[in-house]
């Protein structure tokens, strides 16, 4: 559960929006006073406890950092007592991160009261838009960079969904998209917060990004932090195939990008990881455009060979990888998946760089 700790603001670290970093000395519960205190980075929402200074007293939730998970190496602030932010005035009735301590009240695209709310209730469907369809937040800048190989203008619009970190503003990539004109906006969906525009499901979510955002073309993806098990069916990308779903009710055209390495260690997840076998071959109902990347060598054929299980409910799409690395390496972000940068695992990037490159080709 929560471990909480007390500390003290020593170091204000560089930031980006919506989010302050510092380094906090640490109370432990068996803390004498005879030593200098341990140190750790925190991470603060601003938009939820305000901006911690040097000296400020904060509580700590330091249970993930503790234990050595995926939360970026960071403890949390809860909160600075001694100095609470202001309270913030504005319409939304929906609640986010519901029924837990630090849950937010936010105004949804969808919601009654909301200038899109006419706009969203006459909505039927996204009108034909290409979704790709990504399992690792860590695809996002790949998948546009790929759009770009093709298409350069084209307006993509990010949908987060809540299978990993809820917070939008943990995700710094979307917030070097953003400020680079990369991305057109972020729609944050389910438990999800802190977008542009927020939505109650997937489903409101993509219809936001088109009727209101006016994307091109949208990537659907789950936030930092994917929650996996080892287990055939204990891990967040199941939500792949259920977005399949979603954008094919929407009358979309659903592309799935696939989870591809030539470098993780684990066995399950080298050449096509059972993350996309799995939720594109038995959660996915609707069928899709299976994006296969054209790679060289053995490696390229047995993710060729492992890809063909898919054909028979989803339409298999061979897109070549030819110029998608220079596209990569023009990004003004570094791509990096697991701890591995392109040249340790260039497939991962490629593929999803190639379902990029395929979507854009259908609004040519």
């Amino acid at each position: 559960m929560i471990r909480w700790r007390r500390g003290e603001v020593r170091q204000i670290l560089p930031s980006w929006p919506g989010v302050a970093l510092c380094v906090v000395s640490v109370s432990t519960r068996h803390d004498t006073g005879g030593g200098a205190s341990p140190t750790c980075r925190a991470l603060a929402y601003t938009t939820l406890v305000g901006t911690p200074e040097v000296g400020d007293t904060v509580l700590l939730n330091t249970g993930a950092l503790d234990l050595g998970l995926g939360t970026g190496g960071y403890a949390l602030v809860v909160a600075v007592p001694d100095r609470l932010p202001a309270d913030r005035e504005g319409p939304g009735h929906l609640v986010k991160a519901r029924y837990t301590p630090v849950q937010a009240t936010v105004q949804g695209a969808d919601e009654q009261g909301s200038p899109h709310h006419e706009t969203l209730c006459e909505a039927s469907g996204i009108d034909g838009m290409p979704v790709v369809v990504a399992d690792l937040h860590s695809a996002l800048p790949a998948v546009v960079a790929g759009v770009r190989a093709e298409r350069p203008r084209t307006r993509i619009v990010y949908v987060m969904s809540d299978g990993g970190a809820l917070p939008a503003a943990f995700s710094q990539l979307v917030a070097a998209l953003r400020g680079h004109g990369l991305l057109a906006g972020c729609v944050t969906t389910g438990q999800a917060f802190g977008g542009d525009l927020e939505a109650v499901t997937v489903h409101s979510g993509l219809l936001a990004a088109r009727h209101v955002l006016r994307a091109d073309l949208a990537v659907l993806c789950q936030g930092p932090g994917n929650l996996g098990t080892g287990t055939p069916w204990g891990f967040s990308g199941v939500s792949c195939g259920e977005a399949v779903n979603a954008v094919a009710a929407l009358d979309g055209r659903a592309v799935a990008s696939l989870r591809v390495s030539e470098a993780d260690p684990r066995p399950r997840h080298r050449g096509v990881s059972h993350h996309s076998l799995t939720a594109y071959g038995r959660v996915a109902l609707a069928p899709a455009e299976v994006v296969v990347p054209d790679l060289p060598g053995a490696f390229g054929e047995r993710v060729r060979d492992q890809a063909c299980d898919l054909g028979a409910r989803h339409t298999l799409v061979q897109i070549p990888v030819d110029g998608l690395e220079e596209e990569l390496r023009a990004l003004p972000v570094k791509v990096s998946t697991m701890g591995r940068g392109l040249e340790q695992d260039r497939a991962a990037f490629l593929s999803a760089a190639a379902a990029g490159r395929h979507a854009a080709r259908l609004l040519l």
